[in-house]
């Protein structure tokens, strides 16, 4: 498999015309009651886009006890699964249920601060027709380039990268490398379970000047 070859067309495409996708009312909802959560925590922000039954999450509140780590998903059944890393009162993180095309319009739009961007091993939606199902070929891409100051992509599939790199340097005029990686803590256990099984890691890594 390759590059999508109708990738930048598709990336170009959605920076001329603005995405009209109604939000959805479970979205809202999270995104009010996230932005109470993250008043009253009083720390840096960092977001887990994507996180799943929530070990990434907890593992970078484990490396970042300074910095209050928001977990997103869509799914009510994965978040279902956190619910026992939650018994710590002293936590400096927490989770919330929305759609993520929707929730970071949201936290554009109200100027949030967010020191730490992690997309942990997305779905790679490997089928060519669901190409626009790709972070980096929705049509909230740029929104979420928004988000943040430092960013941190991680997958086992090349492809993925080399194509998020080729948007990102489309929409930021900016070059970013793709770095192999042999993780010593694991993030997830979806990066366990490859990395036991022999599979190439990769991971993507750019800051963003926001003065």
């Amino acid at each position: 498999m390759h590059v999508h070859e109708k990738l930048l067309e598709i990336v170009q495409k959605h920076l001329e015309k603005p995405y009209r996708k109604p939000l959805a009312r479970y979205s809202e909802s999270a995104f009010m009651n996230a932005e109470k959560i993250i008043h009253g925590a009083g720390k840096p922000l960092i977001l887990d886009s994507g996180c799943g039954t929530g070990e990434s999450t907890w593992n970078l509140a484990q490396m970042y006890p300074d910095h209050f780590v928001l977990g997103i998903d869509k799914s009510a059944h994965r978040l279902s699964k956190a619910e026992s890393l939650l018994e710590d009162s002293d936590r400096n993180f927490a989770f919330v249920r929305a759609d993520l095309f929707d929730f970071w319009p949201m936290a554009v739009g109200a100027g949030w601060q967010i020191d730490r961007h992690y997309l942990l091993y997305p779905n790679p939606w490997p089928k060519k027709k669901h190409l626009m199902r790709r972070y980096h070929a929705h049509p909230e891409f740029s929104t979420l380039l928004r988000l943040g100051t430092y960013f941190e992509l991680r997958s086992n599939w090349l492809i993925y990268l080399q194509e998020f790199r080729l948007a990102v340097r489309h929409v930021l005029n900016i070059d970013i490398e793709i770095t192999p990686i042999e993780p010593e803590i694991y993030l997830t256990n979806f990066e366990k379970k490859y990395h036991i099984s022999g599979q190439s890691l990769y991971k993507i890594c750019f800051s963003l000047n926001k003065d």
